[in-house]
């Protein structure tokens, strides 16, 4: 006489699985930093060297479409440098224009506009069409802004600013080169050029 087995359930309890599996996730959205969207986004030129800038006492010049944008890393630097430029050009910031530019990713508009950018929400400032900080021999504003930034890193910091040149790759030489002479008329004459990583020829 055949004695018959009792089949066991195969299904597998997934419980624990999906607890780690949320656990994970949540983990990994909670430790991301999200990429701060580029006001004036440029397409930068090719390079197979790897040196990663630094992630404080670094200031970055955007060049594109002739104009230039700036940004300095840290809310201490930049709310300094923003008291030190209001001082120079005789512009009153109040505490929510400090605050608003601590926070606010690189700008490219004369003194006597960024209040309004400031005013705005972050939506509605990234649709502004920003024309770049003045840089003309007559009303040279980007100098003075590498200028108090590097005032207050050194006060802030006691290390000197490092500078980024960002380019855009199509951009014409004219316009990188009148930047590089604002710097070396400063005597900064070592500062980097960012560029985007391709793969080295075999």
């Amino acid at each position: 006489m055949a004695i018959k087995m009792k089949k066991k359930s195969t299904s597998t309890d997934m419980t624990a699985m999906c607890d780690v599996a949320f656990l994970l996730l949540t983990f990994f959205i909670l430790t991301a930093t999200a990429k701060v969207p580029e006001v004036m986004p440029v397409d930068t030129p090719a390079s197979t060297v790897q040196t990663k800038l630094p992630e404080k006492d670094l200031a970055t010049l955007t060049v594109g479409n002739g104009k230039v944008f700036f940004d300095v890393k840290g809310k201490d630097v930049r709310i300094r440098t923003l008291e030190l430029m209001g001082n120079k050009y005789g512009v009153k910031f109040s505490e929510d224009d400090q605050r608003n530019f601590a926070i606010m990713e690189s700008f490219g508009v004369p003194m006597g506009s960024l209040k309004q950018i400031l005013d705005l929400k972050p939506a509605d400032r990234k649709k502004v069409q920003q024309p770049g900080i003045p840089k003309d021999s007559l009303d040279n504003q980007l100098a003075d802004w590498v200028q108090n930034a590097r005032i207050a890193n050194i006060e802030l910091h006691d290390k000197e600013l490092e500078l980024a040149i960002k380019g855009d790759a199509k951009e014409e030489y004219p316009a990188i080169r009148k930047v590089m002479d604002i710097l070396q008329d400063q005597k900064i004459n070592n500062f980097s050029l960012v560029t985007g990583l391709r793969g080295k020829e075999k």
